[in-house]
């Protein structure tokens, strides 16, 4: 098969995995049952992991701009474990516009260019040029007009389109025909971690709706440390974000349930690529059949939490999933529980 050329709007933690995850399957190649460890489709019809190729990059961190892509992914303030070595990919990181990419709180963590002194390349000109035939956005979250722009871009270099990030475009019927009209494909939005808290959540959801347990209200809180968390600990920029998980776990419940997930809060110190999350930290998910009763929980210290539940006439269910430090808390109290505690020294996976 022809090789698969990407070109990235971006070049974060995201993109970063991204590009070492392939290396790591080109040294070893998926097997051939298909139960290769990390990969849910080792093969997608003819195509292979090792038939994607990087042909152009575009991002406003000037310690980014102007560096082959293999040393950029490696580069402050990405964070993504190194899980393979990655050869010079002879590809150069170019300027791209700022436009609503950056909030004001994030323009030094993100090293942000000036724009006196760099002025962004022509996107479209570039990215045909390179001859990439798919852009993959992985702009910050709340880049509304960003977005936008570079679907626009892809349009004009005739590429097709994979929108990482929860803003509505491959969803929105008006953007959806220009890619149709084109004959280009166009795909997203937003994407979820490969076994993160959303993915659990739903699968929780799914498993008390079959087991006949009714989910009477939810919400998720999760907690990371690295520039995503911090971008998003303005409000404004999470609109689009708390829709897309919101309804990622609401479209499970054939009934209307009060429902809220989201990023809570930016911890410094914590590490959010998942699978250093999940090995570090215990997620704990909790599911309790309420009547007239007091719920206690025993925190870490001793102490105890005592609440009086109100009563009802039926049985109530209520789902609380976050990731909680440190490892070993759990719930105990007069109920139904689920958790799961993942201990500190277990070991990092690609």
């Amino acid at each position: 098969m022809s090789k698969i050329k990407v070109a990235l709007a971006g070049v974060g933690n995201c993109a970063s995995a991204l590009i070492q995850g392939i290396q790591y399957y080109r040294k070893n190649p998926p097997k051939e049952d298909n139960l290769t460890t990390g990969l849910m489709h080792p093969k997608f019809g003819d195509y292979k992991v090792e038939d994607i190729t990087f042909v152009a990059a575009f991002e406003v961190n000037r310690n980014k701009i102007g560096s082959d892509l293999s040393k950029a992914i490696f580069t402050e303030p990405n964070c993504a474990p190194k899980i393979s070595d990655v050869p010079d990919m002879d590809v150069t990181v170019k300027a791209g516009p700022i436009l609503d990419g950056v909030a004001p709180h994030m323009r030094e963590p993100f090293h942000v260019y000036n724009k006196n002194r760099t002025k962004p390349v022509d996107v479209a000109a570039e990215l045909k040029d390179s001859g990439a035939e798919i852009l993959v956005n992985y702009l910050p979250v709340g880049s509304e007009k960003g977005a936008r722009f570079y679907a626009q871009q892809a349009l004009d270099a005739g590429c097709g389109f994979v929108n990482c990030i929860p803003e509505f475009i491959a969803s929105n019927d008006g953007w959806s025909k220009k890619f149709e009209d084109r004959k280009l494909p166009i795909a997203g939005d937003d994407i979820k971690s490969q076994v993160g808290a959303t993915i659990v959540h739903r699968a929780l959801v799914d498993l008390f709706l079959k087991r006949g347990v009714r989910v009477d209200e939810s919400y998720q809180l999760n907690l990371g440390g690295d520039t995503d968390f911090l971008n998003m600990t303005v409000e404004e920029r999470l609109h689009s974000k708390r829709i897309s998980k919101t309804t990622a776990v609401a479209s499970l419940i054939p009934y209307d349930v009060p429902t809220r997930i989201g990023p809570s809060d930016y911890v410094p110190w914590a590490l959010t690529v998942e699978s250093e999350v999940l090995s570090r930290v215990s997620l704990l998910t909790v599911s309790s059949i309420r009547q007239s009763r007091s719920l206690t929980v025993r925190r870490p210290n001793g102490s105890k939490t005592t609440s009086k539940e109100r009563g009802s006439a039926k049985p109530r269910l209520s789902l609380f999933s976050a990731l909680q430090e440190p490892a070993g808390i759990l719930p105990n109290y007069d109920s139904i529980d689920l958790s799961s505690s993942i201990p500190h020294n277990a070991p990092l996976h690609p």
